[in-house]
């Protein structure tokens, strides 16, 4: 097991601890008493399996062809994180890898996408330092650290955009800046009102960045001047990491760690609609972060989102009313490719659902533990990416597997020296993969 995974690990045992409070730790020292009568059932056992609709068991999956996108500028690819089936070559392989810094330590870890426009792939690493590479190459063009000179700690979090020349930044230290693309060099900087952990859209001039505080600011692009700002619920708890905001035409989709859903005007932030994803019956603490995670998508007029506590829903973008839901959780951005929409789910199960009304027609439960037969060291995946007829998902022990989309049968699988949890980018027919040491690989 590497260090990465150890301390993935650790962090879960920490948040565990930490909200089931001191009764639970201080159990362990108490004296034995005999146990209560009764049947034991794990928690565990209640997290329901997904079930594959009956109707659709013969249906056969369809897909539009392969694209060649030459971008993936935003966290999530394009701003609306609609990326359907993107181009990849049949047998993918390394074709160089780069340091993109520190990787994972006691401040934080890697979670930001790397985003690749204009033949560069811009990177943040655990400490929210900003390093760009030649696409082709992997040759290190430039690096920044966005520390501010006052800054008492070192932080994690923020994240990368590209957009109109520029590359845009937010970070840890509650700021946001513009960087030349080219070399670097700080063209702006502003101060938000909290830090950010997640990655910013940019979209029309506009940057949307949500800060820890559930507040969603808006800048210009130009100078980094405010233009509005939107506030969610306040939530004490949430996921490492956090979801960037979703934009198509005048409207935006914000997420939030409370579980709540806000379509806003683009132009003045006036809400249009509004829903929560949070769970009535919550099994577990962790279950009761009602966190939208992953990214919400944007597909024809239609929001696809999904929570941790186990809901996932489409909406209407117009109207906000739900046009169907599934008791679904996960922690990744839903990929719609066609009439199909793919989600990883909380319980490791990788489904298939039908875009028009969330019936499931396959599901693939992937591997639970790194040793299968003993249950030991569980595995935490993330994606998927739809590229190339394929499905790939990647691991906290650095595996990358790939499935076929149509019936989520196994195709193959790639292994990298170090833990993956973030979902992996795709431009220009290269896959582009950090791991949590902070190594960034490029296969085509």
């Amino acid at each position: 097991m590497t260090m990465a995974s150890r301390f993935a690990r650790l962090a879960l045992v920490v948040v565990l601890l930490s909200l089931a409070g001191c009764d639970w730790f201080s159990g362990l020292f108490a004296d034995k008493k005999d146990p209560l009568p009764g049947k034991r059932i794990s928690v565990l056992s209640l997290d329901q399996p997904i079930k594959v609709d009956a109707n659709l068991k013969t249906d056969r999956v369809m897909l539009p062809a392969p694209f060649d996108n030459p971008a993936w500028p935003d966290a999530g690819g394009y701003p609306s994180h609609a990326m359907y089936h993107l181009a990849l070559g049949d047998a993918i392989k390394r074709v160089w890898d780069s340091d993109a810094g520190e990787g994972a330590n006691d401040y934080g870890r890697v979670t930001a996408q790397p985003v690749v426009a204009d033949g560069r792939v811009f990177t943040m690493d655990s400490l929210d330092v900003v390093t760009a590479f030649d696409a082709q190459s992997g040759k290190r063009l430039w690096r920044v650290d966005p520390e501010p000179k006052n800054a008492r700690d070192q932080t994690y979090g923020g994240g990368v955009a590209v957009a109109d020349g520029r590359v845009y930044v937010t970070t840890g230290y509650a700021q946001a800046l513009a960087l030349d693309p080219a070399t670097g060099k700080e063209i702006w900087r502003q101060n938000l009102n909290a830090p950010s952990h997640g990655a910013p859209t940019v979209a029309d001039g506009r940057i949307f960045v949500i800060t820890v505080d559930n507040q969603l600011q808006v800048l210009a692009a130009d100078d980094g001047r405010q233009l509005w700002t939107h506030n969610g619920l306040p939530e004490p708890a949430s996921l490492l990491g956090a979801a960037s905001p979703a934009v198509e035409g005048d409207i935006v989709v914000v997420p939030y760690t409370s579980g709540e859903l806000f379509g806003l005007r683009v132009e003045n932030g006036r809400v249009l609609w509004s829903d929560n994803l949070a769970t009535s019956q919550p099994l577990g603490a962790l279950n009761s972060i009602a966190d939208v995670r992953g990214q919400p998508v944007i597909d024809r007029d239609r929001v696809f989102a999904v929570s941790n506590s186990g809901l996932m829903v489409a909406i209407d973008l117009r109207t906000g009313d739900r046009v169907w839901e599934q008791d679904i959780g996960g922690t990744h951005e839903p990929w719609v490719g066609g009439d199909y929409v793919y989600v990883l789910a909380n319980n490791d199960e990788l489904a298939c659902l039908r875009r028009q009304d969330g019936k499931v027609a396959w599901v693939r439960v992937l591997p639970r533990y790194e040793d299968e037969a003993k249950k030991k060291h569980p595995l935490l995946w993330t994606g998927p990416v739809l590229a190339g007829d394929r499905l790939i998902v990647v691991s906290s022990e650095g595996e990358a597997v790939s499935l076929s989309p149509y019936t989520g049968d196994p195709l193959g699988k790639m292994d990298f020296p170090d833990g993956v949890f973030v979902t992996p980018s795709v431009a220009a027919k290269t896959l582009f993969v950090i791991t949590d040491e902070a190594d960034l690989y490029a296969l085509r």
